[in-house]
């Protein structure tokens, strides 16, 4: 073998290249370690807040005090690797995380599972967004999944203890149909459940009161009659059934006139919310295609409610669905976005505060 003779120049010229590029490796990486960070800050500053979980993806936050504790009822959302669509396949939830926290601000605790979709005899695929209650000394998880024929329909499941598990009734709750239930108890212990969702909601394709399965994939496709309505309901004292008929909730201009079809930027998409302030009964909801959350108040809890205005502009993805909460005094909205990922599918929660105006409007935040 030949070796090679170096003189002592040569050795130092080699050993100072090295160095060289050692240094400049080195400064690269601090570099792009730095750039990562500036990146990083940059992007967060861009969010009104911040999320609440990282560990795993939660969207459509329903949020309430349980003793004294905050519990959130998110969807988990997962990639199920189902290309996007306007009917929503993508969004192929499988399960259901309870997420709990002593105050706003505090440390996040995830209870794990607290009801999969292979326990619930009748489910087909896609838990969407949950609501939770508590009476008599139960708690009530109410959810949307579609059945064997492809038909959302909406499910009970109960437990003793607010972060579950769940047991799911063998059947869904009888004359329920499309998404987003969501359950408000009033004063006089009377509970009633808003829900309802158009597009991959189904809403339309139940306009006539039975399923359509041919029926339109969108709305009414009448730009000039009024538009669907989010639908109410009394439950039973039991919580398990509905408890008289399921009615329109009615929403007006100021002029006492029902919102079109055609008005995208007012009328009632999805993902709706009772919430009480000084005796006013506050219909909040999505405007889904154009991505605002709107309310409307009324004098009953069943409506006909007025249109108010906006309260939320369009959160970075396309979904937007909220709660609205009062702890200790104070009133939160509980949302997501899609931060972490960037992609509609996968969100996450978040928490901000909700101001009351003294005219009774709802001050418009901007997420």
């Amino acid at each position: 073998m030949n070796k090679k003779k170096y003189t002592l120049t040569s050795y130092v010229a080699i050993i100072s290249a090295a160095s060289l590029v050692t240094f400049t490796s080195c400064k690269e990486e601090k570099e792009k370690e730095v750039n990562v960070e500036e990146t990083k800050e940059t992007t967060e500053k861009e969010f009104l807040t911040q999320p609440l979980v990282s560990h795993i993806y939660t969207a459509d936050p329903s949020a309430h005090v349980f003793d004294g504790k905050i519990y959130i009822y998110p969807s988990h959302d997962i990639d199920a690797g189902i290309p996007e669509n306007d009917n929503g396949d993508h969004f192929d939830m499988r399960d259901y995380h309870v997420l709990s926290m002593d105050s706003i601000g505090g440390k996040v605790t995830d209870h794990g599972i607290a009801l999969d979709i292979k326990d619930i005899p009748w489910a087909g695929r896609q838990l969407w967004a949950p609501d939770a209650a508590y009476k008599n000394g139960t708690y009530y998880l109410y959810f949307p999944v579609k059945d064997k024929d492809d038909v959302f329909r909406i499910g009970v499941a109960t437990s003793k203890s607010p972060q579950g598990p769940f047991t799911p009734e063998k059947e869904p709750i009888k004359g329920s149909f499309s998404i987003d239930p969501a359950v408000f108890t009033d004063n006089d212990g009377t509970s009633y459940m808003y829900f309802g969702g158009i597009w991959g909601g189904q809403l339309q394709q139940w306009a006539s009161g039975k399923f359509d399965a041919n029926g339109s994939k969108t709305d009414l496709e009448d730009p000039n009659i009024p538009s669907l309505s989010c639908k109410v309901v009394k439950l039973s004292n039991d919580m398990l059934h509905f408890d008289g008929p399921v009615q329109d909730v009615v929403i007006n201009d100021s002029n006492g006139k029902p919102l079109l079809t055609s008005d995208h930027e007012r009328r009632f998409f999805e993902g709706s919310w009772m919430h009480k302030y000084n005796n006013k009964y506050y219909f909040t909801y999505s405007t889904g295609d154009t991505h605002y959350l709107a309310y409307a108040t009324s004098d009953k809890p069943t409506g006909p409610f007025v249109y108010g205005g906006h309260f939320m502009t369009p959160v970075q993805g396309w979904t937007t669905h909220h709660s609205i909460v009062e702890i200790n005094g104070k009133w939160y909205i509980f949302y997501h976005d899609t931060q972490l990922s960037g992609k509609t599918h996968l969100r996450n929660v978040k928490v901000t505060e909700l101001t009351h105006n003294a005219d009774g409007s709802l001050e418009l935040i901007n997420p």
